[in-house]
C-alpha cells in the first residue's frame, strides 16, 4: 500500500543513517563470498581438519554478516559492545565444531555401520545446517531482544524501543536463514539420491562430485532472494503485542519496525 511504502522509506532512510555496512557484508556480495564456502562445507571431507577449516570460514562470515545487517538501534552509539564481540566469537567457534560434527563422528567411530554412515554424510547435515544458521542469527543479534529496537508509527516517526519487536525481528530472520541453508543442504542430497539410481551415473561415478558442487551453488543462489524476502524487511506488529508503554499510543493498532537482513 501507499502508506506502507511511505513508512518503509522513512524507516530505511533513518536506518541507513544509523549504520554503514561494510562492503564485505552487503547483500550484493553475499552470494559470491558465501557460495564457495557453503559448497566446501557440505563436501564429505576425508579428514576432520578440512571440515573444521571450511566450517570456520563459513560460520565466521555468517556471524559477521548477521551482525553487520542487524537493527543497529539496539546498540548504543552504533558500537559493538564487549558482550556482543564475545557472542560473535563464541557463535563462530561453537558453530564451527557443530558443523563439522558429521565428519567427527565418521572419523572417531570408524566401525560405524553403513546405515549410520549414510545418515551422518547425507541426512545429518540438513537439519544441522538449518539449526546452525538460525542459532547464529539468534545469538549474534540477541541484543535486539535484550535492549529493544526502534518502532515507528504510520508517519515514520520513531516512538520508542521495543523488546517484543526485537524478538519478532530475530525470529523471522532466523527462520529465513534456516530455510536458506536447510534447503541448500537438502535439495542436492535428494538430487544425488535419485541420480545414483540411474545406470549412466552408476557407470560414471565420477560425475557425482561435480553435480553435487554445481547443484549446491545453484540452489543456494536461487534460495537467497527467497530467504531474504520470506518476511517483509519492514515488519508490522500490533500495538497489543508490545510492552505496556505502547498501549496508550494514539495509533491505528499497528506499528512498524526494521527487521534487518
Amino acid at each position: 500500500s501507499v502508506l506502507s511504502s511511505q513508512v518503509s522509506c522513512c524507516i530505511m532512510h533513518r536506518s541507513i543513517s544509523l549504520c554503514v555496512i561494510s562492503p564485505v557484508f552487503r547483500s550484493q556480495v553475499f552470494l559470491p563470498i558465501s557460495a564457495p564456502l557453503v559448497v566446501a562445507s557440505l563436501i564429505p571431507h576425508k579428514g576432520i581438519k578440512p571440515a573444521l577449516f571450511w566450517q570456520f570460514l563459513l560460520q565466521t562470515y555468517c556471524a559477521g554478516f548477521n551482525h553487520a545487517n542487524r537493527n543497529a538501534t539496539a546498540t548504543k552509539d552504533n558500537k559493538t559492545s564487549m558482550k556482543q564481540s564475545i557472542l560473535i566469537v563464541g557463535t563462530a567457534a561453537y558453530s564451527t565444531f557443530a558443523g563439522a560434527l558429521p565428519q567427527i563422528i565418521l572419523k572417531r567411530f570408524r566401525l560405524i555401520g553403513a546405515v549410520a554412515e549414510n545418515f551422518s554424510r547425507s541426512l545429518l547435515p540438513i537439519p544441522l545446517s538449518a539449526c546452525l544458521a538460525a542459532f547464529s542469527v539468534m545469538v549474534v543479534r540477541s541484543e535486539e531482544a535484550d535492549n529493544g529496537i526502534r518502532v515507528f508509527d504510520s508517519n515514520g516517526n520513531a516512538i520508542g524501543l521495543s523488546k517484543a519487536a526485537g524478538s519478532k525481528a530475530i525470529k523471522e530472520t532466523a527462520l529465513s536463514r534456516a530455510a536458506l541453508f536447510g534447503t541448500t543442504a537438502a535439495v542436492p542430497t535428494l538430487l544425488l539420491a535419485l541420480l545414483k539410481r540411474a545406470k549412466f551415473v552408476q557407470r560414471n561415478p565420477m560425475i557425482i562430485a561435480p553435480v553435487r558442487h554445481i547443484s549446491t551453488a545453484i540452489i543456494f543462489g536461487l534460495m537467497i532472494p527467497v530467504s531474504f524476502s520470506l518476511f517483509p524487511q519492514f515488519g508490522k506488529i500490533k500495538k497489543e503485542s508490545l510492552e505496556e508503554a505502547f498501549q496508550s499510543l494514539d495509533s491505528n493498532g499497528e506499528l512498524f519496525y526494521h527487521r534487518g537482513l
